[in-house]
């Protein structure tokens, strides 16, 4: 009996994962309105390229990681790691000299920022950093400057997650069908426990791992972004489910009611690096918990006459904060914007 229960659930699932599968691609309304320039940097200082946004335990504040005023920070000084209250003045920096690519960010539940250097050049780069919220460095994963696929090593780090016990989840491999394609998970004190992922598009294999999140499950969402879908596992690495209602995820984030936000910055109908018919990029926000769509903030830029996009546009990361307010973190324009409800 009880697993034919079992057999007739995991039917539903399927159906109703099929169903969303299948719901017109764009549709969704737009509640939101665009906030340009909310965030002040210093005089003199420009926006670089960025993927890495959250928020702050406070449930206000927004941490950024931009790439000093350029695509890299190689041989750069500036502080690349920014904290704005929600007036959206700045109010820390840090971690200046330390970075060549600054890509992914989380925030603990005690404030620590968690930052992966996803270049390396120089002797620096392919690491990830746990910082204190005042930029004491208490970790750091990986081997300066070092690309590789061992234990100790990454290649091309993407993002990191903190399980609710601290553990800490990386996803590694930047590169389709080239380097490292997998998720790698450590104590909360930095030692290796196990990995998993391969090249490849079937259950359990990625192609650019870009993005992590945790449901308030415990599930580990990873934005398989050139499979141009969400693969879902158990902490262990069991594959649970994909979805690709969310279109080609180059960031995921799920708030404190299970919402998530996922962003696409790649989509293009013509064959090729992201090649995705029929989707459109920008900011899908729904349910962490059904997989249902509510929401789609479009990209602004329009295909040129001929049907091309840049590689990137609009957001790749994406964070809410406790008001629903969403920010996201632009590497094409080199921005940081603010979205509200209407």
């Amino acid at each position: 009996m009880r697993s034919l229960r079992g057999a007739m659930m995991a039917v539903a699932a399927l159906a109703t994962a099929s169903a969303l599968a299948e719901a017109p691609p764009n549709s969704q309304p737009n509640p939101f309105r665009t906030v340009e320039n909310w965030f002040k940097l210093p005089a003199g200082r420009m926006w670089g390229s960025t993927s890495a946004v959250d928020i702050d335990r406070d449930g206000t504040s927004i941490w950024v990681a931009e790439r000093c005023g350029a695509n890299s920070c190689a041989g750069k000084m500036d502080p690349p790691i920014l904290k704005f209250d929600q007036s959206g003045t700045l109010v820390k920096s840090f971690g200046g000299g330390m970075f060549v690519f600054p890509h992914g960010i989380a925030v603990d539940k005690d404030g620590n920022v968690w930052v992966t250097d996803g270049q390396g050049r120089g002797g620096k780069g392919h690491q990830v950093f746990k910082f204190s919220p005042d930029g004491e460095v208490l970790i750091t994963l990986g081997k300066a400057g070092v690309a590789g696929d061992g234990p100790d090593t990454f290649n091309q780090p993407d993002d990191v997650a903190i399980a609710p016990n601290g553990d800490i989840f990386v996803s590694d491999g930047h590169t389709p069908a080239m380097g490292n394609a997998r998720v790698m998970k450590f104590t909360k004190d930095g030692k290796f426990i196990k990995q998993w992922g391969r090249h490849g598009s079937g259950p359990g294999e990625f192609e650019v791992p870009h993005a992590l999140a945790f449901d308030s499950r415990g599930r580990l969402f990873v934005g398989d972004r050139a499979n141009n879908r969400i693969q879902i596992f158990d902490q262990d690495g069991n594959f649970i489910d994909q979805w690709k209602q969310f279109s080609r995820p180059s960031g995921v984030y799920i708030d404190n009611h299970d919402m998530i936000y996922v962003t696409d910055s790649e989509s293009t109908d013509k064959p090729g690096y992201g090649y995705n018919p029929g989707w459109r990029r920008g900011i899908r926000v729904g349910s962490a918990k059904d997989g249902s769509v509510a929401a789609f903030i479009p990209d602004p830029l329009s295909p040129t006459a001929d049907g091309k996009l840049p590689a990137t546009s609009a957001a790749e990361g994406v964070a809410a904060d406790a008001a629903g307010n969403v920010y996201g973190a632009e590497v094409g324009p080199k921005t940081l914007k603010k979205y509200v409800r209407k």
